[in-house]
């Protein structure tokens, strides 16, 4: 052995190992390597401690580590003259835990081999410590993240294929970066690609953005936007941007068995029968033919003479086709007909009285109702698809009940959803004949959707994005649905909702996480709260980037699910600083603790902490 190598051999050795117990292992430190750092070719170097890496050499084999821990005791000697200085009194013993090995080519993560009891430890040189922290296989290219926190100056890259070919989990609480970071990866993706006329027509993105962090007066947030569509939806009035579907989705029952919260069981095959009823749909769209099915329904019901049944028929359905049917008088004639229509209980029969008391039962009765409807005004106008779709719905709901082919305590709930649900659910989507799109990346605002959208939207948007990139089967294609603070949608409690509800919602993105990789489709979350979220979904993603984390309970919940984290990097979640984040998963060989990267501000999230000094401040 050369000089050099004896020396450097002298230098970088820190001890031997003195036990092990599954992946941990206790290393005895040198007494020489008390020091913090050690003098190398002029150079500064810092000495083992906990956060450093290791390797163990075990023959031709080297293993390496990861310091979780580190005690110390003093000799128990009687004389202290010994030792030249109060260090070599001190005996150290590392904990750690074991990472990979380097095989011939490069560092790979995994245990192949145990080292043994007197095994020799050193510290890494630049170029072992580069590799271990080089995320790269040949065939990818290099996204840029940031740097190391605890080696300043260690630039950390992930490969593009094995961090956007996965789904991506981001965590941290209000205030600890995770929309900058979340931000900072497709700010630096679409840096590399956004000209790239094979990824505009092979990927595409679609931004579910609650607060409104991704949209901004100039547009530019991520990406500039001639690279992006942005909607902003509102429920507050109609005179926001609408959401395009195609008419193929709008005509699909299991949509609005979303966006009216159908059961799977009665209500759901309900909506099928009454969508695809084209009989009612054809009639519905000439104001002739829906004038006669008006009067036929109405009589139908009459002549049930169920009183309950009637007086819905009088009261319910008028009022709901009035909602349904703009500019008519069907509110006038309901009035007329609620005061001469009524019900003798005595004869158990409806009846149509005069206003100088005369009855009139059946025939008669029918041909004076008759009447009345006929002075029904319905303006020709042209019924777009959601009006001709709702109005399919209330026909098809009276038809059934007063046939008897439906059990109203079932279906009556969903009517009562039908005006509130629908009336917001126009003022954010529209049905399109072409709803394909220039622009690969969509950003969907729903900072001023009501909480009952809030909840519908996404599961109806992200739904029908995953069926039609599943239909598709194209393996070329790729689609990536982010949602920001995505514990609003996958939130396992709610009181808002039925749990048969909350189950639908949460098995089809569970079905999205655990299915959509053989389609092409991948999950990027951010939220606050990982404990709201399930368990199923979580423990599915790929790639975590987790910041600052204090609750006790979503420390708990990333515990139990990650199992790419080793004890430190969990100690580290309720201290990080802002911007600061550990990155574990198959994108990164190892956890590293890593100061994302800045963005170009033209291009930051709206998502600034509020300075009340800088607020209150007089002019």
């Amino acid at each position: 052995m050369s000089d050099e190598l004896i020396i450097e051999d002298s230098i970088f050795r820190i001890g031997k190992v003195i036990s092990v117990d599954g992946r941990t292992i206790k290393v005895s430190v040198d007494k020489a390597k008390n020091s913090s750092h050690l003098m190398y070719k002029a150079d500064l170097i810092k000495n083992v401690s906990v956060g450093s890496y290791i390797k163990i050499i075990k023959g031709f084999t080297i293993i390496i580590g990861k310091v979780e821990g580190e005690f110390t005791y003093e000799d128990k000697i009687v004389s202290s003259k010994e030792y030249i200085s109060d260090k070599e009194k001190i005996n150290r013993t590392l904990s750690v835990s074991l990472l990979g090995f380097f095989n011939k080519k490069e560092f790979e993560r995994g245990i192949k081999e145990m080292p043994l009891i007197d095994n020799v430890c050193y510290l890494l040189d630049k170029k072992e410590f580069n590799e271990v922290h080089n995320f790269l296989r040949k065939s990818d290219k290099p996204l840029a993240l940031g740097t190391l926190t605890l080696e300043k100056g260690q630039k950390i890259a992930v490969g593009i294929d094995s961090l956007f070919a996965s789904h991506i989990g981001i965590f941290g609480n209000t205030g600890s970066g995770k929309s900058y970071t979340l931000a900072k990866i497709y700010f630096e993706l679409f840096n590399i690609y956004k000209d790239n006329q094979a990824f505009k027509n092979n990927s595409k993105f679609f931004l579910l953005d609650f607060n409104g962090e991704y949209v901004s007066e100039s547009d530019n947030v991520i990406i500039p936007k001639e690279y992006k569509n942005t909607y902003r939806l509102t429920t507050k009035n109609n005179d926001g941007q609408r959401y395009p579907i195609s008419k193929e989705t709008l005509y699909d029952h299991s949509f609005w068995a979303i966006v009216l919260e159908a059961t799977e069981k009665t209500q759901t095959p309900f909506l099928r029968r009454a969508i695809s009823n084209k009989f009612l749909a054809d009639r519905i769209k000439n104001p002739e033919t829906l004038k006669e099915l008006i009067i036929t329904e109405f009589l139908l019901g009459i002549a049930k003479n169920d009183k309950e049944l009637g007086l819905k028929i009088i009261v319910e359905f008028l009022s709901e086709l009035n909602y349904s049917i703009p500019n008519t008088n069907l509110l006038e004639i309901r009035d007329v007909l609620r005061e001469k229509v009524q019900y003798h209980n005595t004869t158990y029969q409806f009846m149509y009285v005069t206003s100088e008391g005369t009855r009139y039962y059946e025939k008669e009765m029918e041909t004076r109702i008759s009447k009345e409807l006929e002075k029904l005004i319905i303006p020709d106008v042209s019924l777009n698809d959601l009006d001709v779709l709702k109005l399919q719905i209330i026909f098809q709901y009276y038809d059934e009940i007063i046939k008897g082919f439906a059990n109203i305590e079932h279906l009556a709930p969903l009517i009562k959803r039908l005006g509130k649900n629908f009336t917001d659910i126009r003022k954010v989507i529209e049905a399109s004949d072409d709803v394909s799109l220039t622009r690969n990346f969509i950003i969907v605002s729903l900072k001023d959707v009501n909480i009952q959208m809030r909840k519908i939207l996404p599961l109806l948007l992200c739904k029908q994005l995953y069926e039609e990139q599943k239909k598709a089967n194209d393996e070329k294609s790729h689609l990536n649905i982010i949602i920001d603070e995505a514990h609003n949608i996958l939130s396992r409690d709610s009181n808002r909702e039925s749990e048969q509800w909350k189950d639908y919602r949460l098995e089809t993105f569970e079905e999205i996480i655990k299915e959509g990789r053989k389609f092409g489709v991948f999950l990027t979350i951010a939220s606050q709260r990982p404990s709201d979220i399930s368990p199923t979904i979580i423990s599915q993603l790929h790639n975590y980037f987790l910041h600052r984390l204090i609750n006790n309970n979503d420390i708990i919940a990333v515990e139990k699910t990650i199992s790419y984290l080793d004890k430190l990097s969990f100690e580290y979640l309720p201290i990080l600083p802002t911007g600061t984040c550990i990155l574990a998963g198959l994108s990164a060989q190892i956890p590293v603790i890593i100061d994302i990267g800045a963005i170009e501000k033209d291009f930051e999230p709206n998502n600034k902490t509020r300075s009340l000094i800088d607020i209150w401040k007089e002019n």
